[in-house]
C-alpha cells in the first residue's frame, strides 16, 4: 500500500492525489473510487492501473518516477 500512495503522490502531488482517490469515480472499478475500491479489498495494483488509465498516465511513468533500473540490466550503470 505504501508504494501505491508514493505512486499517487509523485504523479498527481499529494493534495490532488487526495482528492483524486477520495472524489474521482472510475467506471472500471465498478463505478467506485479509489479509496472505496481500496477499502473493498480491490489490489492496489489494478486500481493504480485503473486510475492511469482513466487519467491518461503514460505508460512510462505507471512505475514511478524514480524508478531504479537492476544492475547490469539494459540500460542500467554498472558498479
Amino acid at each position: 500500500m505504501s508504494h501505491f500512495w508514493t505512486l499517487m503522490n509523485d504523479e498527481f502531488g499529494a493534495d490532488y492525489a487526495a482528492t483524486l482517490a477520495r472524489d474521482h469515480v472510475l467506471g472500471a472499478l465498478d463505478g467506485r473510487t479509489v479509496l472505496e475500491a481500496l477499502e473493498q479489498g480491490e489490489p492496489p495494483r489494478e486500481v493504480w492501473e485503473a486510475l492511469c488509465d482513466d487519467m491518461d498516465v503514460p505508460s512510462a511513468r505507471r512505475l514511478g518516477h524514480h524508478t531504479r533500473v537492476a544492475r547490469g540490466a539494459q540500460g542500467g550503470q554498472l558498479g
